[in-house]
């Protein structure tokens, strides 16, 4: 079959929305839908289920409901969906009157610039949104604490100090539990920077330890999050309707795209499936069991943070030890990626030419702003489409696999459509693997493990303290004496010693000779 009779045969469109799918140089062959079909199945009945309200998180006993954020009248009962609905509008006034400077700063100048302070899924999606249909038109200016690393907060402080937009900054702090060190952390920064609480947001959910303190402080407003919705999943919700809407991008559109992609994605005929069709080729590429890399090349500059975005969505949801029947699998996908062309500037070299565990997904974006010639006739948008399909027969000459996704044009609605098809492909595949996509229970047991460490450093600290008339202590001593991991309490020492200006540490001829004490007055 050549490589046009292929193309025919397994290319996707759905007109309407100005989307299509080519699986054409995936290399599976003709018996390999047939085979999987009993497996199709089930994942669609398990979707099913799922947008009907099961209980499809059966670690955490709850509902999984993303996709009724972009569509409330599939929410199992009244309450959820007038909930959504009424977050929905919410959001949307609240953004309103920020913009048409009902509420005000506590000077009564105009808001002008929103920290977002989030982790993981509360910022990833936002940021997403932001730097990909963001520009110079936009209603407000989105900046980001999205890590407790204290360079990262200052320099975002420095930027909005230097500018005196400090006392017009609005403060939106993401975390459904409020128990989020991240989150928790830059909270605290940016309280001692605004001071004020009337400039400070929440998106929490109902009770939690950070709706709590949004109440007793007297906070500018509290908008939800709710348990059935993972924070991966959550850019739909307020954690990312609420940036979007104030940064003036089109939520409604963002909303209407996803369910769209939702609708054309219900379908039980594989071959008119596009979720379907990418979860199944993920399957074939990796025999089911991750084996190669997931390389994400959108031919597009808006879509550069879409490859670390995916990486949430995928590798939190697939990444996973144990089945649902408590086999151990050790399921996952690698992802990741950047944009094109500059990609093949870097690592396509390998793609093409070095070790062949990947598959690469394209994504084009076909309509591009109007530009001029840079050579008769030829554009630079002439010249990305050529470098995107040059690029694409390259990797296919030398048996390298590759899909390609393609939007008409690049807009919210596009985004949306985009977010949804993954999210929808994330669900069907882990049925197809028989995996818990909407746990993730080795981010849990990291939190675990950073508890343990602070508290070692804490013990650390007070040994040094208490003791600070007597000698110096190796790593090996302090250990001994906490009955504690000599690696361990080497590397918090070193620590304290790098960021307190009372403890010192003295390098000797090993990691072992070092020595840790307080510093003499």
């Amino acid at each position: 079959m050549t490589h046009w009779q292929r193309f025919q045969q397994f290319f996707l469109r759905y007109e309407d929305l100005g989307f299509s799918m080519d699986i054409s140089r995936m290399n599976f062959d003709g018996q390999f839908f047939g085979g999987m079909a009993p497996l199709a199945d089930k994942a669609c009945r398990a979707m099913r289920e799922l947008e009907g309200g099961a209980i499809a998180n059966p670690d955490e006993k709850r509902m999984v409901g993303h996709y009724w954020l972009r569509n409330p009248a599939l929410a199992p009962n009244p309450m959820l969906r007038e909930a959504i609905e009424k977050m929905q509008t919410d959001v949307l006034a609240f953004a309103a009157d920020v913009h048409a400077g009902k509420i005000t700063s506590v000077s009564g100048k105009p808001f002008t610039d929103v920290l977002i302070i989030g982790i993981g899924g509360s910022a990833l999606g936002p940021q997403l949104a932001s730097d990909s249909l963001g520009g110079a038109g936009d209603k407000m200016r989105l900046h980001f604490f999205d890590n407790t690393d204290p360079d990262g907060m200052a320099k975002v402080l420095g930027i909005l100090g230097e500018s005196k937009r400090l006392d017009t900054t609005l403060a939106l702090v993401i975390s459904k539990s409020g128990g989020t060190k991240e989150t928790r952390n830059g909270m605290l920064v940016a309280q001692q920077a605004i001071t004020t609480p009337k400039h400070f947001v929440a998106v929490t959910g109902e009770g939690s330890e950070l709706d709590k303190t949004a109440v007793s402080e007297g906070w500018l407003a509290r908008f939800p999050m709710w348990d059935w919705v993972g924070g991966r999943t959550s850019v739909m919700s307020a954690v990312g309707l609420l940036p979007m809407a104030l940064q003036g991008l089109d939520v409604t559109a963002f909303l209407d795209g996803a369910k769209a992609m939702d609708e054309k994605t219900r379908s039980d005929d594989i071959s008119r499936n596009a979720a379907m069709l990418l979860a199944l080729m993920w399957h074939y590429a990796g025999d089911g069991v991750g084996k190669r890399d997931m390389v994400v090349l959108p031919y597009k500059d808006s879509l550069l943070l879409f490859s670390r975005y995916l990486q949430q969505l995928i590798m939190e949801s697939i990444g996973k030890e144990l089945d649902l029947d408590g086999k151990q699998v050790d399921q996952g996908i690698a992802v990741y990626g950047n944009k094109g062309s500059t990609d093949q500037h870097a690592y396509v070299q390998q793609l093409r030419d070095g070790l062949d565990n990947f598959f690469v997904t394209f994504i084009e974006v076909k309509r591009s702003a109007p530009t001029l010639e840079v050579e008769t006739d030829v554009t630079s948008a002439d010249y990305l489409q050529g470098f995107l399909r040059g690029t694409r027969k390259a990797l296919s000459e030398k048996g390298r696999q590759s899909l390609t996704l393609s939007v008409e044009t690049f807009d919210a609605r596009a985004l949306g459509m985009l977010i949804a098809l993954y999210e929808r492909a994330v669900g069907l595949y882990a049925t197809l693997v028989n995996v818990n996509a909407y746990h993730q229970p080795g981010v849990e047991a990291g939190k675990k493990a950073a508890g343990e460490v602070l508290e070692l450093q804490r013990k650390v600290f007070t040994l040094i303290k208490e003791r600070c008339c007597e000698a110096k202590f190796t790593a090996d001593q302090i250990a001994d004496a906490l009955n504690a991991d000599p690696e361990e309490v080497y590397h918090v020492a070193a620590h304290l010693a790098a960021n307190r200006s009372d403890i010192v540490h003295t390098c000797g001829r090993s990691a072992a000779d070092d020595t840790f004490g307080m510093k003499k007055s």
